[in-house]
């Protein structure tokens, strides 16, 4: 068939597949083979090869770009022909080929070990193509090729594409499919899936994704273990995460800095409970494993430390760094720095921030706002501002925290004037005002009983479509209980429902102090079991406020229950909690009784008021025992005398002097239970 008869088609009005041969009577209905002539396959070859697609396009513009590709598949032309043929009629002549087509030419790119041309052309196909179903791409793909090996390589890099292309659900489908069609697929089209239902909060679906490359025999690596162990500490499943840590190293796998790094992060990140000293514990094993911490393992600890208010602990581990020769960052520095701030400790945190200049580190913005903060919640408002007119001064680029923290200080301060003016200053610096900035002024005019400046601010946040938060409606709450206005204040709920703003424990507790302080502990009651039905377990602020507002109400046997159900439910009391105890119980001259939680058939009282012979003190030292022993149980630490100063407070210095020397004698710690009241 000669160049000059296919011309000749050109002109024909027939389509290719009604021209006939020489006989007027059709041989068959399909295409003729274009390329029976060698001369025509070289030069179309030739064209593809150099990419003269406007000659090409003037010698096939007779013809279905799917009828001339499908001669080119049956002409043993080669995969990359093939490929800059689909394309170029793709793109520049805006045709769509059948599915059918695109299965093919990846088969052949596969079968020639094409694969980085496989990639780019699935990518396009996912990002600009049609989209079709899952099930309709693995059943075309079977039509067109036996080849299981070949098949589940493209299966494989599609589920690449679906995630690359943000198409995370079809990666998710392709993913679940896969085995159903016989396609078995990598880690390498399996780890971006996990990492991408990690990203996007969906951690229940990556352990399924996990537990079932697990069933497939999935070759599972390290980076792929780490990624799921990361799904696993986000929602604080910390327990599975070490199970997977374990699975690991039966695979002959060790778990690397990254591993440890991100279950000591978990760990650190919940918090309480004694999780820090777990996450120490993790610090420990990963040394004696040969795996060496970095700054981001000490920086989690210290950080960790210090949110748990464990400074003493965070500052072991500062010179234990530096000891195994790991420098401390900026970032170590101000965890530390807001920890000691935290603990008052003024001095010691000013210390670290000139220790942090003599090595080299200059202070951030991040340094400056803890500092500010610090000295804030420590009331040195002249400081704060101090220190923030001293960054002004040195052009730092102050953010919207910077302004913030000293906004609320100042509104704290009640120097409401000086706040205002800070956010004429911000908004003068182009610094927007966040919904945390409005939360610091409200606080503060609530707080001067300024309720008219309060009411115009909330219409100003209206105005500027500036949305309040939970923050704000707790801080609208807080207000109108401390004025008497609890029944007003419940009617925020439902405002807060029309929002979508789901009350936090601390509205619910608000709202039960408010309801106490107006003595009615029994609406206060139903506050809490309307905060049950929306499934929030009472917390210790909630039963502190409860057994207080019983206690005012002279209820205190109902009062002395809430606390037995306190601990029944492995609540642990607090300070807040002592002091009720003893200032609302003990003073008054009820000895709380904890069933089942203090072991008083071993206590002889009778024969310690004797030992003691005074009444009074007998009492005092009846309620420490009851008060400290469901703590030691639960906590298991120490108590210096400064706790026992902290419960006798209100005595004098003898009264303290007797009871020290009472709990010193060996015939009444040998009485008593078993507690440690150093």
């Amino acid at each position: 068939m000669s160049i000059t008869y296919f011309r000749r088609l050109h002109h024909s009005r027939l389509p290719l597949r009604c021209l006939h041969t020489a006989n007027s009577e059709p041989t068959s209905t399909s295409t003729p083979n274009l390329f029976s002539d060698p001369l025509f396959k070289s030069k179309v070859s030739e064209l593809i090869s150099n990419q003269h697609w406007s000659q090409l396009k003037d010698l096939i513009k007779p013809f279905n770009p799917t009828s001339f590709l499908e001669q080119l598949f049956d002409s043993g032309f080669d995969s990359s022909s093939i490929l800059g043929f689909f394309r170029w009629s793709q793109f520049y002549q805006v045709y769509h080929h059948p599915l059918e087509h695109l299965c093919r030419v990846l088969v052949l790119l596969v079968n020639d070990k094409k694969y980085p041309k496989v990639r780019s052309l699935l990518h396009d196909f996912v990002k600009n193509g049609k989209t079709y179903t899952v099930s309709s791409v693995f059943h075309t793909l079977l039509t067109c090729s036996d080849n299981v090996c070949a098949n589940s390589i493209i299966v494989d890099m599609l589920v690449l594409s679906y995630v690359n292309n943000g198409k995370l659900d079809l990666a998710l489908e392709a993913f679940r499919r896969a085995g159903d069609y016989g396609f078995k697929l990598s880690v390498f089209s399996c780890k971006p899936i996990l990492k991408g239902v990690v990203k996007e909060g969906k951690f229940e679906v990556g352990e399924l994704v996990y537990k079932e490359m697990i069933r497939r025999r999935i070759e599972v690596d390290l980076y792929t273990f780490n990624i799921v162990i990361n799904g696993l500490c986000k929602p604080g499943k910390l327990n599975k995460a070490r199970d997977v840590m374990e699975d690991m190293k039966v695979r002959g796998i060790m778990p690397n800095e990254v591993t440890y790094n991100t279950l000591i992060d978990g760990y650190c990140k919940r918090g309480g409970d004694g999780k820090m000293y777990k996450a120490d514990a993790l610090l420990r094993e990963m040394m004696e494993q040969g795996v060496s911490p970095n700054e981001r393992t000490y920086n989690t600890l210290i950080d960790g430390f210090c949110k748990d208010d464990n400074v003493g602990a965070a500052m072991k581990l500062f010179k234990e760094m530096q000891l195994q020769g790991v420098r401390p960052d900026i970032v170590t520095f101000n965890s530390l720095i807001d920890g000691l701030f935290g603990y008052g400790k003024v001095d010691e945190a000013l210390g670290l921030r000139a220790e942090m200049i003599r090595l080299g580190l200059e202070p951030n913005i991040r340094t400056y706002n803890v500092m500010i903060n610090g000295f804030s919640k420590m009331k040195m408002f002249r400081e704060a501002k101090e220190l923030f007119d001293d960054v002004m001064k040195q052009g730092l680029d102050l953010n919207v925290l910077t302004f913030n923290t000293v906004i609320d200080a100042h509104s704290k301060a009640g120097k409401m004037e000086e706040a205002v003016a800070l956010r004429e200053l911000m908004l003068s610096k182009l610094i927007c005002p966040t919904i945390s900035t409005y939360n610091c002024l409200l606080g503060g005019y609530y707080r001067d009983g300024n309720v008219g400046a309060a009411k115009e601010l909330l219409e100003e946040m209206e105005k500027k479509s500036v949305m309040a938060d939970l923050v704000t409606y707790n801080i609208r709450i807080d207000a109108m209980c401390k004025r008497g206005e609890s029944r007003k204040a419940v009617r925020l709920l439902d405002e807060m429902s029309e929002k979508r703003l789901v009350p936090s424990h601390v509205t619910y507790n608000i709202l039960m102090a408010g309801y106490c302080q107006e003595g009615n502990s029994k609406t206060a009651v139903t506050i809490r079991k309307r905060m049950e039905k929306e499934g929030k377990q009472p917390n210790v602020v909630t039963y502190n406020v409860l057994i207080k507002g019983f206690c005012q109400k002279d209820k205190l046997e109902e009062a002395n229950a809430l606390l037995n159900e306190m601990l029944e439910k492995g609540l642990v009391p607090n300070r807040i909690t002592y002091d009720i105890i003893r200032e609302e119980m003990i003073d008054k001259g009820f000895v709380p009784d904890i069933d089942g939680h203090l072991y008083k058939d071993t206590v002889n009282w009778t024969k310690v008021e004797v030992f003691v012979a005074d009444d009074y003190i007998a009492r005092q030292i009846k309620g420490l025992i009851i008060i400290l022993i469901p703590f030691q149980l639960k906590q298991k630490v120490h108590y210096e005398d400064a706790w026992l100063r902290h419960f006798m407070k209100d005595e004098s210095v003898a009264v303290v002097s007797r009871v020290q020397s009472l709990l010193a004698d060996p015939w009444l710690v040998d009485h008593l239970p078993q507690c440690d009241l150093r």
